[in-house]
């Protein structure tokens, strides 16, 4: 049987992290943060803590990647950690709405996007391109892991470059900013306002961090694994907490806060994104279409990204003999996983055009945060149950820095079950499902 190839490298690596991390997410989300939090200070705080949290979780996830450089990431920590089915019910989740609903929740944004720049009647309108968009990706990661991270290496930069012009632009050559648009607030607000308000200001900056996860996903495919994947987590949120931070900083430099809470949201979804209102300030008219520009790019580069890190777990698991075996199939010619892929593409295609896929990925929401904890207490289980593993990097700031991410993750949780209670139970109710599909492959394989 042909194995994957180690093709990624240091650099192809970070770019991972960065590009699949950055989507809409920066651009769009500090609006809703603005309208829940009432004041710039207490936004910019949570995007700090959401900010911290990814990253603590990434570096205990790297070192689970050090020591496990396998494909399937999380699948394989969970398993390892607390037997195969709850390594099972994490694919399961990842294969059917986890990643399939990133792809398709990237790929009609950047249609969508795209549709305030040009008519897109001659591709058969927005969900037609949306499938060709996701086919289009999917067939480009078929030719080789090499290649594929090159291409999302390439799409990462241009998205840096874009993201850093704009935000160097706002503090560089904008007209009427001023530093006293943080000291303003909505109407009524004066200070902190509450915890569960925070936790619902917090999670929407997780989503803006999401995808930082994914790097583990292809560890059996980077180049010098020990070094590189504790590398890579740690310059890659590095660089996102560095650019997510000075963005967000120009735009309330750039905005009065009564113009970031009445920007694109679910509650004004026909005005400018908060981004688009803050290059205005300095572009013109002309920033409307650059920056829709931007949005397109981005969202494509983060589900490239997601295309190559996602299919790498229905890919274990079928190595496993734990899910369809043509999945475990390896290319003879590029040594990637093609059968994975494409079936993904057909699971993102049938997301998108039933064009549920946002609800569905609601659902995941609270699960895949029981599964970030849990994934970070093998760190603990496996220090005390496997303390000969050769360890080249260990967690930085371990007991603690773990302790704290799973003590946060459960609290997310807990004011996720609060304020959402159908969709977390709908959420897990799916992730359950899966447990009798378990036991079906474990007795057939």
């Amino acid at each position: 049987m042909n194995k994957l190839v180690r093709g990624l490298t240091l650099t192809d690596s970070i770019a991972i992290v960065v590009g699949t991390i950055i989507g809409t997410g920066v651009f769009l989300k500090t609006a809703t943060m603005a309208q829940t939090m009432g004041n710039p200070t207490w936004v910019l705080i949570a995007w700090v803590v959401g900010g911290a949290l990814s990253l603590t979780g990434a570096l205990a996830y790297a070192e689970l990647g050090s020591i496990m450089p396998d494909a399937g990431g999380e699948y394989i920590y969970l398993k390892e950690g607390y037997g195969d089915m709850w390594g099972f019910l994490y694919g399961w989740m990842r294969f059917w709405i986890g990643s399939p609903g990133s792809i398709a929740a990237y790929a009609v944004g950047a249609v969508t996007f795209a549709s305030g720049m040009i008519n897109l009647d001659f591709m058969g309108g927005k969900v037609v391109a949306s499938v060709l968009i996701i086919t289009f990706f999917s067939l480009l990661n078929c030719f080789s892991v090499a290649f594929g991270g090159k291409l999302n290496s390439f799409m990462t930069g241009l998205k840096l470059f874009m993201i850093i012009g704009i935000t160097v632009g706002i503090f560089v050559f904008s007209k009427d900013v001023s530093w006293s648009h943080f000291g303003e607030s909505s109407p009524g607000v004066e200070g902190f306002i509450g915890w569960s308000a925070f936790g619902s200001a917090v999670l929407a900056a997780l989503w803006a961090y999401d995808g930082w996860n994914n790097l583990s996903m292809v560890a059996g495919e980077i180049q010098n694994p020990k070094k590189n994947i504790p590398l890579s987590f740690g310059i890659g949120l590095l660089i996102i907490l560095a650019i997510y931070g000075l963005t967000n900083v120009a735009y309330f430099y750039a905005l009065p806060f009564s113009e970031i809470i009445t920007s694109n949201s679910s509650g004004f979804p026909d005005a400018l994104p908060v981004a688009t209102k803050a290059a205005l300030t300095f572009l013109g008219t002309s920033g409307v279409t650059i920056l829709s520009a931007a949005f397109v790019f981005s969202a494509l580069g983060a589900m490239n990204g997601s295309i190559m890190t996602g299919a790498r777990v229905p890919y274990a698991m079928a190595v496993d003999g734990l899910f369809f075996k043509k999945l475990a199939n390896v290319n003879s010619k590029s040594l990637v996983p093609v059968a994975s892929i494409l079936t993904q593409a057909c699971v993102s295609i049938m997301l998108a055009m039933s064009g549920t896929f946002d609800q569905l990925t609601d659902y995941v929401v609270f699960s895949a945060w029981i599964f970030y904890a849990m994934v970070t207490g093998v760190v603990f289980k496996l220090r005390k149950t496997r303390p000969d593993i050769q360890r080249d990097y260990k967690t930085i700031g371990y007991p603690i820095l773990p302790a704290v991410f799973i003590i946060m993750g459960v609290l997310l949780l807990i004011n996720t079950v609060y304020t959402s209670p159908k969709s977390t139970m709908i959420g897990l109710g799916f992730i359950l499902s899966g447990i009798p599909v378990f036991y079906y492959f474990k007795k057939t394989r």
